[in-house]
């Protein structure tokens, strides 16, 4: 039976972007916890100081870099000044994201592009950016994080649901593109959990009962639900996996309906 450290990233560097508050900090903790040292990414750099500490306090390397997903030149500074930081990254886990919650009715031209521009053409470029060191080197572990809309639509969500839906397939066509070069790219699809995006909604009991109620395992996503999976897709256990999408939702995408609670 080998003994290879499969889920061990001692001595890797992690990209890790949209890291000042909700899952991406979750992302990072589960990495260094796992023994990588992180880069940190914001649009607002001093927003990453406590998160910074954290990771340096479990004995990890970290670095805080300012970065505006939407902003090419923003990309490429944070790529260059990541390589420069720590010489070679192995992982880049592409988080940074954001919704506009509308009935498709009510969507503007620029609360489309706010969220496409964000969570889609971002993650491109963000990939794009920090492959090519990874092509360089022949080695790198792309995770693309992606939602349970990727797969589900959902009312109210037009703009999000297009973004991560389309984050599944851009998954795909990068890990055709770059697996030649020794790096896999997968789509990490979250279910339902709490975030600074959709905490309103779990303020209304009777939504939180039917959204429990149709989750198989009857309860939504904790945020250290999703450790084992970055960790996993992010490691050499992961090495003969790519273009692929992880759903960790609870179950939520079987389709299971139940009703027994109604909805608003």
């Amino acid at each position: 039976m080998s003994s290879e450290p499969l889920f061990d990233l001692s001595g890797q560097v992690a990209v890790v972007t949209g890291t000042s508050r909700g899952l991406g900090q979750y992302f990072a903790r589960a990495l260094a916890r796992a023994g990588a040292d992180l880069v940190l990414t914001s649009r607002h750099r001093e927003t990453l100081r406590e998160m910074e500490d954290e990771v340096r306090a479990l004995g990890r390397r970290s670095v805080s870099l300012e970065l505006d997903v939407r902003d090419y030149d923003s990309i490429q500074k944070m790529a260059a000044d990541a390589r420069e930081a720590f010489g070679q990254i192995h992982v880049l886990v592409n988080n940074a994201g954001c919704n506009v919650r509308k009935p498709a009715l009510d969507v503007t031209w620029d609360d489309w592009n706010l969220v496409l521009d964000t969570n889609l053409r971002g993650s491109f470029f963000v990939a794009q950016a920090v492959a090519r060191g990874m092509i360089e080197h022949g080695y790198g572990r792309i995770v693309n994080i992606g939602s349970v809309t990727s797969v589900f639509g959902f009312a109210g969500l037009g703009p999000y649901c297009a973004s991560r839906g389309g984050i599944r397939q851009l998954t795909m066509s990068l890990a055709d593109d770059w697996g030649q070069h020794g790096v896999t790219v997968n789509c990490l699809a979250p279910g339902w959990f709490k975030t600074e995006q959709n905490k309103v909604l779990y303020e209304d009991p009777e939504w939180v009962a039917y959204l429990t109620d149709r989750i198989p395992v009857k309860r939504p996503g904790m945020p250290n639900d999703l450790d084992g999976a970055v960790v996993f897709l992010a490691s050499e256990a992961s090495r003969y996996i790519t273009g692929q999408t992880l759903l960790v939702d609870g179950g939520i995408s079987t389709g299971a309906t139940r009703a027994t609670v109604a909805r608003k």
